[in-house]
């Protein structure tokens, strides 16, 4: 059974969702007035693999992540630009998804924008007046904190030691119209000139932050979830303004289950937008294979920081990142095994015993107990490498001099990738491609071709066949010296960086 940490309790629980057809989870989505960084990008790994592994046995799940296409850092950023919030946002709305797409994380059933849930939004505003959890004043309208008993119970504080403002940056006239410091805003009045602005029950102006995700998770999961996940940054104010919005509206509790990420860090400080310390994702993505960025990210487990180094030349200017090139490495492996068992000759597989390594035979059982004990994927990569041994040491045998390997082996293997693939999304694309695209991508950082090469391969080739040895070897010298390795086989000579 999967057992998760929850933020609200403090402890590893059960996952047991309430309708057991059907698992509703809601994660917070982008606030799309920019690329995403890595720390955006590990957040939506960790529910990727949450929502994979979930599905990979047998439970089915909804799985709703908004986008906030009304903010007040788009309408900053659009006036910046000179364009309008909506060409602003639609833009990094597409952004972002072609970058998760190629992180390989799966689209979510439900994407609701801000912008199409204006009127669910007012109707909980409404709600909460009626209930007398919320106030208007002068246009504004505010969550009154002191309302809800509860308020604090998710990051564990004490309102009367709140700051004023701590939702939000506000005005000494915002805050004189406020009735306690903490109270936060869910209609925010347009300021006088600004032409972006939206029709209310209360005037023209525009929601809140928090109220939108209490709207559109309420909108298409109900009143109560099963899991809300997000970042560690999310704990306060957001989420916990989400649990007095939504439970203050419905009487019910919001989520069953409050999951939350660590950050990616740069020297042990948080990567954000606001402190410039950040690195798109799209910006590795021309420097990384996109699913070693993905790997290097279940290395830690998901609660922990993450931290992010690389290397400087002389000036000062970013040249590798160790820890991703490594996993970039670590993949590799994983595509070259799988080329490898795709190798073995049919003359080679024996029709035996059924025997196959256990290795082999565990992996599934051992990548679900990983998953299950809160998401420890570095255990679950910890049981791939000893997947990738023993799948290496069954294929080389198979080739040696007559070499033999069990069917049952074979398909246990290929079980394995499976499991390893519909689990992690690790090692299920095209595994010739790949090799080819990190090996093409490292060669041309060091001006080589791959045609260079293959002249080098027929030249090579021309000599062996005229029996002249020594040229042969010389040419091998020749592109082994630029970091070339060249691999013969029955089927030909490939290649590959070294």
């Amino acid at each position: 059974m999967l057992r998760l940490y929850d933020t609200l309790s403090g402890d590893k629980k059960p996952f047991t969702p309430q309708d057991p057809d059907m698992a509703r989870v809601y994660v917070c989505g982008p606030t799309v007035y920019d690329y995403a960084h890595l720390g955006h990008a590990r957040c939506y790994v960790v529910y990727d693999v949450l929502v994979r592994h979930l599905r990979h046995h047998g439970q089915t799940v909804k799985y709703v992540r908004n986008i906030t296409d009304i903010d007040d850092k788009i309408l900053a950023r659009a006036k910046e630009n000179g364009e309008t919030p909506a060409s602003l946002s639609e833009r990094f709305t597409e952004a972002f998804q072609a970058d998760m797409k190629r992180l390989g994380c799966l689209a979510p059933d439900v994407e609701p924008k801000v912008s199409e849930h204006l009127d669910e939004i007012h109707a909980m505003i409404s709600t909460l007046i009626e209930k007398e959890h919320a106030y208007e004043s002068d246009g504004d309208v505010y969550y009154a904190v002191e309302s809800f008993e509860g308020y604090g119970k998710l990051s564990h504080r004490d309102l009367s030691k709140n700051e004023a403002g701590a939702s939000e940056r506000l005005d000494s006239a915002q805050t004189s119209r406020k009735r306690h410091p903490s109270d936060f805003a869910l209609w925010k009045k347009a300021p006088d000139g600004e032409t972006e602005q939206w029709d209310s029950p209360w005037g023209r102006g525009r929601p809140g932050w928090h109220i939108e995700c209490s709207a559109m998770s309420h909108a298409h999961l109900g009143d109560t979830l099963d899991l809300h996940g997000g970042g560690l940054d999310l704990v306060f104010p957001h989420h916990e303004n989400e649990i007095a919005q939504s439970e203050g509206a419905t009487g019910k509790t919001f989520s069953n289950h409050w999951v939350h990420n660590g950050f990616v860090e740069v020297d042990k400080t948080k990567m954000s937008k606001s402190l410039g310390n950040f690195f798109t994702a799209r910006e590795l993505f021309d420097k990384i294979e996109p699913e070693a960025i993905r790997l290097f990210m279940m290395t830690v487990h998901y609660r922990s920081p993450l931290n992010l180094d690389w290397s400087l030349d002389d000036e000062g200017n970013v040249t590798g990142f160790p820890q991703i090139e490594e996993a970039e490495r670590r993949l590799e492996y994983v595509y070259a095994t799988q080329l490898k068992l795709a190798a073995v000759p049919p003359a080679r597989v024996l029709d035996g015993p059924g025997d196959a390594p256990t290795a082999l035979t565990s992996f599934a059982g051992a990548l679900q107990a990983a998953l299950d004990d809160d998401l420890n994927m570095p255990m679950a990569l910890a049981q791939m490498s000893d997947l990738l041994g023993s799948v290496n040491e069954m294929c080389d045998r198979a080739m040696r001099k007559k070499g033999k390997v069990d069917r049952a082996a074979l398909k246990a293997a290929r079980r394995a990738f499976a499991a390893l693939g519909a689990n992690l999304g690790i090692g299920a694309g095209d595994a010739q491609q790949i090799l080819e695209r990190i090996r093409d991508r490292r060669a041309a950082t060091k001006g080589i071709t791959n045609e260079w090469v293959q002249s080098k391969i027929q030249e090579r080739a021309d000599a062996r066949a005229a029996r002249e040895f020594e040229r042969a070897d010389s040419i091998r010298k020749e592109v082994a010296d630029r970091g070339v390795a060249l691999h013969d086989a029955p089927e030909g000579t490939t290649w590959s960086m070294s």
